[in-house]
């Protein structure tokens, strides 16, 4: 099956559930509750490269979103956890708050892949590797999305889209306690960080894309 609106091609298979082994929690010490005592943060000790656990959601543009909409929760059976009236939703196929965010857009196009890893740690040290090598690669971060609550920070893939490490996301288990949200304010990006820059919005390369999705004559 494939979806008009986002040009996406749909297989589905039934597959064994993906099984996380969990990594230990050292807890965080903080005003009246020591939870690590006379230790340091793992976080600090950690070496190596940062591993991302798994392909978190994507974004994609539709140039129908009220059809891919339908597409994805009518004809597959994703459900909706939140959404940007009128302009995006966020649907999962999981427990995680989402793997799939639909967003309205001039042209058919993938916005971002999102990689989960462990914790706001492995964020900060994925950011360091990628950045000392490259800092022109930082677009956005580090903050806490509102919508599914994770930690992010975006940067460009090689291929010029961008790309999220993010961790400690909204996981819902129970449909029946959980209500989707309508957000209009700039809740709908962020809770707290820097505020996205406007190329995180309208894709530099925006306007190259649409004129090959468009071309004159």
């Amino acid at each position: 099956m494939t979806d008009p609106g986002t040009d996406v091609r749909v297989n589905v298979e039934i597959a064994a559930r993906i099984e996380q082994k969990a990594t230990p929690w050292p807890g965080f010490n903080g005003p009246g509750a020591i939870v690590r005592a006379t230790k340091r943060a793992p976080g600090v000790l950690r070496v190596g490269p940062v591993r991302p656990r798994k392909l978190g959601h994507v974004v994609v543009g539709s140039t129908d979103q009220e059809s891919s909409h339908r597409f994805f929760t009518a004809g597959i059976g994703f459900k909706v956890s939140d959404r940007i009236p009128g302009v995006a939703a966020f649907m999962r196929c999981s427990t995680d708050h989402h793997n799939v965010m639909i967003q309205h857009a001039p042209v058919t196009m993938l916005h971002q892949t999102s990689w989960q890893v462990e914790d706001v740690d492995e964020i900060g040290r994925g950011a360091t590797a990628l950045l000392g090598k490259d800092p022109g690669r930082h677009v956005w971060g580090l903050g806490r999305h509102h919508v599914g609550s994770n930690f992010f920070w975006y940067f460009k893939d090689p291929a010029g889209n961008f790309s999220e490490y993010y961790s400690d996301m909204d996981c819902i288990l129970d449909d029946a306690l959980w209500k989707a949200g309508d957000w209009t304010d700039s809740r709908a990006l962020y809770s707290w960080g820097p505020p996205p820059p406007p190329s995180f919005i309208n894709p530099e390369d925006l306007a190259d894309m649409m004129a090959s999705a468009h071309p004159a004559g």
